[in-house]
């Protein structure tokens, strides 16, 4: 089993689970200053190789797609969701793949950094079947290549203090991050996305769409899952509040 230090990026290795967890805690603390509970330590290494051996997607980006089909999350589309995050979504990046979403509703809290990546899945899935996080799907020749959270503000944990003084959080739906299975990134999937959530905005009681596209996005794919800020302007929405890592930008639902 291997799990890769998310600092140094050195590669450990060890014939089991428990052994490679011991094996990157003493990694850790031979090489780096640490401060993290060692459950926590415990859980990255588990969530890292569990990941090497559940994602069988494809990591080279295809030449051309057929058409992008988007759809609304549903209870009925749980297990198609469930196979792109635990198979396709971060095949090329098992360092997030434990991520399945949950962070912008229930950031891991300080005294447990990184939580079992079950226990996050069966968190989100928990989330569905009560209707707290809301979303869309996109799919290519029937398959679901990608993902967006689009639930209202007041679901999301992360942005509840963005403009206090701005919308009644439950009228504003907030884009919080888009995920692209490799092969079909840079093909408009996620501008698909976007105008599916802009059409139903309406409908689905909302006064307001707002985004948080970074600042200054990490280099790769996996820096702007938050959209670039140029999708956003493209389709009337400006911003309202610039904040340290991020900007908020918003449209009203016409």
């Amino acid at each position: 089993m291997k799990a890769k230090c998310f600092e140094c990026s050195t590669l450990i290795e060890a014939a089991d689970r428990q052994a490679l967890a011991e094996a990157f805690i003493s990694h850790g603390s031979a090489a780096h200053a640490w401060s993290y509970p060692e459950e926590a330590l415990r859980n990255y290494a588990h969530n890292y190789a569990d990941a090497l051996d559940r994602l069988t997607g494809r990591t080279e980006r295809l030449d051309k797609i057929g058409p992008v089909t988007v759809q609304a999350m549903s209870e009925a589309r749980i297990d198609d969701w469930l196979s792109f995050f635990d198979h396709d979504a971060f095949a090329d990046n098992p360092d997030w793949a434990s991520c399945y979403c949950l962070e912008p509703h229930s950031p891991a809290p300080p005294e447990m950094p990184e939580r079992p990546w079950r226990q996050i899945r069966e968190m989100m899935v928990d989330r569905f079947r009560r209707g707290t996080t809301a979303g869309y799907l996109a799919y290519v020749d029937g398959r679901c290549v990608g993902w967006v959270n689009a639930s209202l503000r007041a679901d999301y944990e992360i942005f509840k203090d963005v403009d206090l003084n701005g919308p009644e959080p439950r009228s504003v739906i907030g884009i919080a991050c888009y995920v692209i299975a490799p092969p079909w990134r840079q093909h408009g999937v996620a501008t698909a996305m976007l105008e599916r959530i802009i059409e139903d905005a309406a409908s689905r009681g909302a006064s307001w769409i707002e985004a948080y596209p970074h600042n200054k996005p990490a280099e790769g794919g996996a820096g702007h899952f938050r959209g670039p800020v140029s999708m956003y302007t493209a389709r009337g929405f400006e911003p309202v509040e610039v904040r340290e890592r991020y900007t908020v930008v918003r449209r009203p639902v016409s």
